[in-house]
């Protein structure tokens, strides 16, 4: 296991949907047989972005479109590159979702629990977070979320299935 850290260094990557624990998608990161993925802590986008559900499955999504909206708060992983290439493939990084490098506020999750605030105690961090460059300009009119949870207060549950899924001409 540590030769292969070795051979792949670690990427670190920031989540703020279905990826995150508890949620639907979490599986693909928590199975070691997609590679490696350690939970590094919480994590709060340092620029705002619009984070909106959105599509007839209730897709969590992440805007490009910087300086609209809020910080978005999420987790921090450290992955490998076979768990970096599972998620690109989840995202279909580059062709719907692009991965881009962006600075995050990283913080213990314990120090958050207990009341801090990332500003007091978070360290600046570079991860990489999917954003959806093209979309249709009416998402920008969707409530905009500070955090995603699948039982938010917004009752839209995440659809997930194999046989059909969310697609570019479903945002753009």
């Amino acid at each position: 296991m540590y030769e292969n850290l070795f051979k792949s260094p670690l990427q670190r990557i920031f989540v703020y949907g279905t990826l995150k624990r508890n949620e639907p998608n979490h599986h693909l990161i928590s199975n070691a047989e997609n590679g490696y993925a350690k939970f590094m802590g919480l994590g709060k986008t340092i620029l705002a972005f619009p984070l909106v559900i959105a599509t007839k499955y209730n897709v969590p999504f992440l805007l490009k479109r910087p300086g609209t909206g809020h910080n978005i708060f999420g987790e921090v992983y450290d992955v490998d590159s076979k768990m970096l290439k599972e998620l690109d493939k989840l995202e279909e990084h580059p062709d719907f979702y692009v991965r881009t490098e962006e600075d995050i506020l990283l913080a213990p999750e314990k120090d958050i629990t207990n009341g801090a605030n990332f500003e007091s105690i978070g360290e600046s961090t570079k991860a990489w977070i999917y954003l959806l460059p093209n979309f249709k300009e009416s998402l920008l009119e969707l409530p905009m979320l500070t955090s995603y949870s699948n039982d938010g207060s917004h009752g839209l549950k995440y659809i997930e299935s194999e046989a059909d899924y969310a697609k570019p001409e479903d945002v753009l």
